[in-house]
Protein backbone atom coordinates (compact mmCIF):
# COMPACT_ATOMS: atom_id res chain seq x y z
CA UNK A 1 0.00 0.00 0.00
CA UNK A 2 0.98 3.64 -0.46
CA UNK A 3 1.35 6.18 2.04
CA UNK A 4 -1.82 7.27 3.10
CA UNK A 5 -1.17 11.04 2.13
CA UNK A 6 0.03 9.89 -1.76
CA UNK A 7 -2.76 8.67 -3.94
CA UNK A 8 -6.16 8.79 -2.10
CA UNK A 9 -5.96 11.82 0.08
CA UNK A 10 -4.23 15.65 -0.47
CA UNK A 11 -3.73 18.18 2.46
CA UNK A 12 -6.39 20.97 2.33
CA UNK A 13 -7.11 23.19 4.95
CA UNK A 14 -9.94 24.44 3.40
CA UNK A 15 -12.14 21.56 3.18
CA UNK A 16 -15.58 21.93 5.60
CA UNK A 17 -15.67 19.75 8.52
CA UNK A 18 -11.82 18.77 8.42
CA UNK A 19 -8.14 20.60 8.75
CA UNK A 20 -6.20 18.11 7.60
CA UNK A 21 -6.76 16.60 4.39
CA UNK A 22 -9.43 16.08 1.82
CA UNK A 23 -9.74 12.78 -0.20
CA UNK A 24 -9.14 12.40 -3.92
CA UNK A 25 -12.65 11.80 -5.86
CA UNK A 26 -12.94 8.25 -6.41
CA UNK A 27 -10.78 6.93 -3.40
CA UNK A 28 -11.57 3.37 -2.22
CA UNK A 29 -12.42 4.40 1.55
CA UNK A 30 -14.82 3.23 4.15
CA UNK A 31 -15.76 5.96 7.02
CA UNK A 32 -16.61 4.45 10.59
CA UNK A 33 -20.12 4.31 9.96
CA UNK A 34 -19.68 2.00 6.70
CA UNK A 35 -16.81 -0.24 8.37
CA UNK A 36 -19.59 -0.79 11.57
CA UNK A 37 -22.02 -1.70 8.96
CA UNK A 38 -19.88 -4.47 7.43
CA UNK A 39 -18.95 -5.44 11.02
CA UNK A 40 -22.48 -6.12 11.95
CA UNK A 41 -22.91 -8.33 8.39
CA UNK A 42 -19.97 -10.08 9.71
CA UNK A 43 -21.24 -10.41 13.50
CA UNK A 44 -24.74 -11.70 12.20
CA UNK A 45 -23.35 -13.68 9.11
CA UNK A 46 -21.10 -15.68 12.23
CA UNK A 47 -23.66 -16.47 14.30
CA UNK A 48 -26.31 -17.57 11.33
CA UNK A 49 -24.91 -20.93 10.99
CA UNK A 50 -26.37 -24.00 13.29
CA UNK A 51 -22.95 -26.22 12.43
CA UNK A 52 -20.14 -25.71 15.16
CA UNK A 53 -17.76 -26.62 12.05
CA UNK A 54 -19.20 -23.85 9.84
CA UNK A 55 -19.41 -21.00 13.01
CA UNK A 56 -15.66 -21.78 14.05
CA UNK A 57 -15.09 -20.98 10.23
CA UNK A 58 -17.08 -17.71 9.78
CA UNK A 59 -15.81 -16.71 13.48
CA UNK A 60 -12.35 -16.94 12.17
CA UNK A 61 -13.00 -14.44 8.93
CA UNK A 62 -14.82 -11.88 11.94
CA UNK A 63 -11.46 -11.99 13.75
CA UNK A 64 -9.51 -11.31 10.51
CA UNK A 65 -11.51 -8.47 10.04
CA UNK A 66 -11.85 -6.88 12.90
CA UNK A 67 -8.12 -7.33 13.28
CA UNK A 68 -7.31 -5.44 10.04
CA UNK A 69 -10.24 -3.14 10.51
CA UNK A 70 -8.32 -2.05 13.88
CA UNK A 71 -4.91 -2.26 13.23
CA UNK A 72 -4.71 -1.16 9.27
CA UNK A 73 -1.76 -4.07 9.17
CA UNK A 74 -1.59 -6.38 5.94
CA UNK A 75 -3.78 -9.33 5.27
CA UNK A 76 -0.70 -11.78 5.12
CA UNK A 77 0.28 -10.18 8.84
CA UNK A 78 -2.90 -11.25 10.20
CA UNK A 79 -2.57 -14.87 8.98
CA UNK A 80 0.66 -15.32 10.17
CA UNK A 81 -0.26 -14.27 13.62
CA UNK A 82 0.77 -16.64 16.41
CA UNK A 83 -1.86 -16.81 19.83
CA UNK A 84 1.24 -15.65 21.97
CA UNK A 85 1.56 -12.09 19.45
CA UNK A 86 -1.44 -11.13 21.08
CA UNK A 87 -0.60 -9.72 24.75
CA UNK A 88 -3.65 -9.97 26.35
CA UNK A 89 -3.52 -8.05 29.78
CA UNK A 90 -2.43 -5.00 28.06
CA UNK A 91 -4.62 -5.13 24.62
CA UNK A 92 -1.65 -5.23 22.60
CA UNK A 93 -1.01 -7.50 19.24
CA UNK A 94 2.23 -7.71 17.90
CA UNK A 95 2.97 -7.63 14.14
CA UNK A 96 5.72 -7.57 12.18
CA UNK A 97 9.10 -9.78 12.35
CA UNK A 98 11.48 -9.56 15.17
CA UNK A 99 13.99 -11.01 13.15
CA UNK A 100 14.44 -8.08 10.78
CA UNK A 101 13.55 -5.65 13.56
CA UNK A 102 10.24 -4.81 12.00
CA UNK A 103 8.07 -5.64 14.48
CA UNK A 104 5.54 -3.03 16.18
CA UNK A 105 3.14 -3.44 18.79
CA UNK A 106 -0.56 -2.03 18.19
CA UNK A 107 -3.16 -1.86 20.57
CA UNK A 108 -6.73 -2.99 19.89
CA UNK A 109 -10.26 -2.30 21.67
CA UNK A 110 -11.60 -4.17 24.59
CA UNK A 111 -14.54 -5.67 22.81
CA UNK A 112 -12.01 -7.12 20.27
CA UNK A 113 -9.68 -8.49 23.13
CA UNK A 114 -12.66 -10.39 24.74
CA UNK A 115 -13.69 -12.16 21.13
CA UNK A 116 -9.57 -13.32 21.08
CA UNK A 117 -9.47 -14.69 24.50
CA UNK A 118 -12.72 -16.46 23.79
CA UNK A 119 -11.44 -18.39 20.75
CA UNK A 120 -8.23 -18.92 21.69
CA UNK A 121 -9.63 -20.62 24.48
CA UNK A 122 -12.73 -22.24 22.78
CA UNK A 123 -11.04 -24.10 20.19
CA UNK A 124 -8.18 -25.92 20.46
CA UNK A 125 -4.63 -24.42 17.90
CA UNK A 126 -2.71 -26.24 15.82
CA UNK A 127 1.22 -27.58 17.39
CA UNK A 128 2.45 -24.30 15.67
CA UNK A 129 0.31 -22.05 18.02
CA UNK A 130 -0.99 -20.31 14.97
CA UNK A 131 -4.42 -18.57 15.04
CA UNK A 132 -5.37 -18.68 11.42
CA UNK A 133 -4.62 -21.34 9.29
CA UNK A 134 -6.70 -20.52 6.27
CA UNK A 135 -6.45 -19.79 2.53
CA UNK A 136 -5.92 -16.00 1.90
CA UNK A 137 -8.08 -16.34 -1.65
CA UNK A 138 -11.12 -17.62 0.67
CA UNK A 139 -11.20 -14.61 2.70
CA UNK A 140 -10.91 -11.92 0.05
CA UNK A 141 -13.81 -13.70 -1.13
CA UNK A 142 -15.90 -13.72 2.00
CA UNK A 143 -14.70 -10.27 2.63
CA UNK A 144 -16.17 -9.76 -1.13
CA UNK A 145 -19.44 -11.11 0.16
CA UNK A 146 -19.83 -9.10 3.26
CA UNK A 147 -19.22 -5.72 1.16
CA UNK A 148 -21.76 -6.37 -1.66
CA UNK A 149 -24.45 -7.47 1.38
CA UNK A 150 -24.24 -4.43 2.53
CA UNK A 151 -24.40 -2.53 -0.50
CA UNK A 152 -20.81 -1.99 -0.78
CA UNK A 153 -18.99 -2.58 -3.73
CA UNK A 154 -17.14 -5.91 -4.39
CA UNK A 155 -13.92 -4.52 -4.35
CA UNK A 156 -14.59 -2.33 -1.11
CA UNK A 157 -14.21 -5.63 0.97
CA UNK A 158 -10.70 -5.87 -0.22
CA UNK A 159 -8.38 -6.21 2.27
CA UNK A 160 -6.24 -3.64 1.28
CA UNK A 161 -9.32 -1.31 1.22
CA UNK A 162 -9.80 -1.90 4.68
CA UNK A 163 -5.80 -0.80 5.24
CA UNK A 164 -6.45 2.14 3.56
CA UNK A 165 -9.62 3.19 5.04
CA UNK A 166 -7.95 3.13 8.70
CA UNK A 167 -5.18 4.99 7.86
CA UNK A 168 -7.68 7.84 6.61
CA UNK A 169 -9.52 7.35 9.90
CA UNK A 170 -6.42 7.60 11.80
CA UNK A 171 -5.63 10.96 9.71
CA UNK A 172 -9.26 12.57 10.11
CA UNK A 173 -8.68 11.83 14.01
CA UNK A 174 -5.64 14.51 13.55
CA UNK A 175 -2.77 11.54 14.62
CA UNK A 176 0.83 12.43 13.72
CA UNK A 177 1.35 11.30 10.45
CA UNK A 178 4.76 9.97 11.65
CA UNK A 179 2.81 7.91 14.44
CA UNK A 180 0.35 6.47 11.27
CA UNK A 181 2.99 5.22 9.43
CA UNK A 182 4.65 3.38 12.22
CA UNK A 183 1.22 1.61 13.23
CA UNK A 184 0.54 0.74 9.51
CA UNK A 185 4.24 -0.61 9.42
CA UNK A 186 5.50 1.47 6.25
CA UNK A 187 9.08 0.99 5.77
CA UNK A 188 9.85 3.65 3.85
CA UNK A 189 9.01 6.76 5.75
CA UNK A 190 7.91 9.65 4.17
CA UNK A 191 10.24 13.12 4.04
CA UNK A 192 8.09 14.79 6.29
CA UNK A 193 8.12 11.58 8.95
CA UNK A 194 11.66 12.11 9.17
CA UNK A 195 11.71 15.49 10.87
CA UNK A 196 9.49 14.20 13.73
CA UNK A 197 10.45 11.17 16.09
CA UNK A 198 8.46 9.93 18.99
CA UNK A 199 9.49 7.34 20.66
CA UNK A 200 7.88 3.93 21.21
CA UNK A 201 6.18 5.17 24.77
CA UNK A 202 4.89 8.43 22.90
CA UNK A 203 3.03 5.96 20.53
CA UNK A 204 1.55 3.63 22.62
CA UNK A 205 0.39 6.70 24.65
CA UNK A 206 -1.32 8.86 21.52
CA UNK A 207 -2.92 5.39 20.10
CA UNK A 208 -3.93 4.45 23.70
CA UNK A 209 -6.30 8.02 23.97
CA UNK A 210 -7.47 7.91 20.30
CA UNK A 211 -8.12 3.86 21.06
CA UNK A 212 -10.50 5.38 23.93
CA UNK A 213 -12.00 7.90 21.94
CA UNK A 214 -12.99 5.02 19.51
CA UNK A 215 -14.56 2.90 21.96
CA UNK A 216 -16.37 5.20 24.20
CA UNK A 217 -18.31 6.63 20.38
CA UNK A 218 -18.88 2.56 19.57
CA UNK A 219 -20.51 1.89 22.86
CA UNK A 220 -22.15 5.05 23.00
CA UNK A 221 -22.54 6.78 26.35
CA UNK A 222 -26.30 7.08 27.45
CA UNK A 223 -28.39 9.04 25.51
CA UNK A 224 -25.80 9.63 23.38
CA UNK A 225 -25.21 8.86 20.03
CA UNK A 226 -22.00 9.03 17.33
CA UNK A 227 -22.64 8.62 13.44
CA UNK A 228 -22.66 10.19 10.22
CA UNK A 229 -24.90 12.72 8.20
CA UNK A 230 -26.77 10.71 5.27
CA UNK A 231 -29.46 13.34 4.24
CA UNK A 232 -29.97 17.33 4.45
CA UNK A 233 -33.36 19.14 4.07
CA UNK A 234 -32.66 23.09 3.96
CA UNK A 235 -35.56 25.18 4.43
CA UNK A 236 -36.16 29.04 4.77
CA UNK A 237 -34.65 29.17 8.78
CA UNK A 238 -33.97 25.51 9.61
CA UNK A 239 -32.74 22.30 8.27
CA UNK A 240 -33.38 18.60 9.02
CA UNK A 241 -30.74 16.53 9.52
CA UNK A 242 -30.89 12.78 9.06
CA UNK A 243 -27.91 10.60 11.20
CA UNK A 244 -26.97 7.52 10.72
CA UNK A 245 -25.39 5.57 14.19
CA UNK A 246 -22.87 3.30 14.18
CA UNK A 247 -26.06 0.60 15.03
CA UNK A 248 -27.92 1.42 11.78
CA UNK A 249 -30.35 3.48 13.63
CA UNK A 250 -31.46 6.38 11.78
CA UNK A 251 -32.12 9.51 13.79
CA UNK A 252 -34.02 13.22 12.90
CA UNK A 253 -32.71 16.17 14.32
CA UNK A 254 -33.52 20.03 13.12
CA UNK A 255 -31.18 22.90 13.59
CA UNK A 256 -30.83 26.68 12.57
CA UNK A 257 -29.46 27.26 8.82
CA UNK A 258 -26.75 29.17 10.83
CA UNK A 259 -25.99 26.05 13.07
CA UNK A 260 -25.77 24.09 9.97
CA UNK A 261 -22.96 26.91 8.06
CA UNK A 262 -21.43 27.46 11.84
CA UNK A 263 -20.53 23.78 12.12
CA UNK A 264 -19.40 23.04 8.34
CA UNK A 265 -22.30 19.78 8.47
CA UNK A 266 -22.29 18.24 5.52
CA UNK A 267 -23.31 14.81 3.95
CA UNK A 268 -20.89 12.70 5.36
CA UNK A 269 -19.72 14.71 8.34
CA UNK A 270 -19.59 12.66 11.82
CA UNK A 271 -21.66 14.12 14.82
CA UNK A 272 -22.81 12.99 17.58
CA UNK A 273 -26.46 13.65 18.58
CA UNK A 274 -27.56 14.01 22.71
CA UNK A 275 -31.14 13.34 23.31
CA UNK A 276 -32.04 14.82 27.17
CA UNK A 277 -34.11 11.82 29.37
CA UNK A 278 -36.87 14.21 30.00
CA UNK A 279 -37.64 14.43 26.41
CA UNK A 280 -38.16 10.89 25.55
CA UNK A 281 -41.31 9.44 25.74
CA UNK A 282 -42.01 5.79 26.34
CA UNK A 283 -44.72 3.53 24.95
CA UNK A 284 -45.57 0.34 24.49
CA UNK A 285 -45.20 -1.47 21.25
CA UNK A 286 -48.95 -1.15 20.15
CA UNK A 287 -49.27 2.51 20.67
CA UNK A 288 -45.63 3.64 19.04
CA UNK A 289 -47.72 4.10 16.07
CA UNK A 290 -49.89 6.64 16.88
CA UNK A 291 -47.42 9.11 18.27
CA UNK A 292 -45.84 11.87 15.94
CA UNK A 293 -42.58 11.97 17.41
CA UNK A 294 -39.91 11.63 14.07
CA UNK A 295 -37.70 9.45 16.18
CA UNK A 296 -39.11 6.38 17.31
CA UNK A 297 -36.43 2.99 18.15
CA UNK A 298 -38.01 -0.56 19.90
CA UNK A 299 -35.15 -1.48 23.05
CA UNK A 300 -35.56 -3.69 26.38
CA UNK A 301 -36.68 -2.22 29.44
CA UNK A 302 -33.41 -2.86 30.96
CA UNK A 303 -34.41 -0.92 34.60
CA UNK A 304 -36.84 1.27 36.28
CA UNK A 305 -35.99 3.64 39.30
CA UNK A 306 -39.46 5.01 40.48
CA UNK A 307 -40.20 7.56 42.94
CA UNK A 308 -42.95 9.48 44.34
CA UNK A 309 -43.43 11.90 41.47
CA UNK A 310 -40.71 10.66 38.52
CA UNK A 311 -39.80 7.55 37.50
CA UNK A 312 -36.28 6.80 35.22
CA UNK A 313 -36.85 3.79 32.72
CA UNK A 314 -33.85 2.62 31.01
CA UNK A 315 -34.23 0.76 27.62
CA UNK A 316 -31.31 -1.11 26.11
CA UNK A 317 -31.67 -0.93 22.39
CA UNK A 318 -30.32 -4.08 19.93
CA UNK A 319 -26.78 -2.91 19.07
CA UNK A 320 -26.28 -2.37 23.33
CA UNK A 321 -26.47 1.56 23.87
CA UNK A 322 -28.77 2.41 26.26
CA UNK A 323 -31.51 5.24 26.25
CA UNK A 324 -32.55 6.64 29.81
CA UNK A 325 -36.66 8.26 29.70
CA UNK A 326 -37.74 10.36 33.27
CA UNK A 327 -41.55 9.85 32.93
CA UNK A 328 -44.09 10.38 35.70
CA UNK A 329 -44.76 7.52 38.11
CA UNK A 330 -47.94 7.60 37.97
CA UNK A 331 -47.61 7.09 33.73
CA UNK A 332 -45.35 4.42 34.38
CA UNK A 333 -48.00 2.54 36.74
CA UNK A 334 -50.65 2.59 34.21
CA UNK A 335 -48.42 1.17 31.44
CA UNK A 336 -47.55 -1.39 33.68
CA UNK A 337 -43.95 -1.79 32.44
CA UNK A 338 -41.61 -4.37 33.95
CA UNK A 339 -37.98 -4.82 33.05
CA UNK A 340 -37.69 -7.41 30.51
CA UNK A 341 -40.35 -5.80 28.42
CA UNK A 342 -40.06 -4.16 24.53
CA UNK A 343 -40.85 -0.50 24.59
CA UNK A 344 -40.24 1.87 22.09
CA UNK A 345 -38.36 5.41 23.12
CA UNK A 346 -39.81 8.49 20.95
CA UNK A 347 -38.90 11.83 20.66
CA UNK A 348 -38.89 14.47 18.14
CA UNK A 349 -36.25 16.03 15.88
CA UNK A 350 -35.76 19.23 18.21
CA UNK A 351 -35.26 17.31 21.25
CA UNK A 352 -31.99 16.66 19.40
CA UNK A 353 -28.69 18.20 19.73
CA UNK A 354 -26.01 17.89 17.36
CA UNK A 355 -22.16 18.13 18.29
CA UNK A 356 -19.12 18.29 15.96
CA UNK A 357 -16.99 15.85 17.65
CA UNK A 358 -13.65 16.90 18.75
CA UNK A 359 -11.07 14.97 17.44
Amino acid sequence: MTNPSSKNCRFDRKTPGSNVFALSPGAKVLDMVQLAEMEQSFRKWARDSQRPDIRRSRQRILLIFLLIRHTGARLHEILNLKSDAIIFEDRIVRLGSNFLGSSRSIEIPEDLVKDLHSYVKGYRLNNDNSLFHIDPGHVRRKFYERAQACGFPRDFGNPSTLRRSRSVELLRANLPFPVIEKLLGHSRPSSASTLLEFSDEDIQHILRRHMDRESSRRTSARNIFFGKIINIIKGDIQAGIVLLTLGGISISSIITNGSLKKMRLRKGSLVTAEIKAPTVFIACSEGAGHISAENRIQGTVAGICSGRVNTEVILTLEEGTELCAIVTTASQKRMGLQTGDQAWALFGAYSVILNSPQF
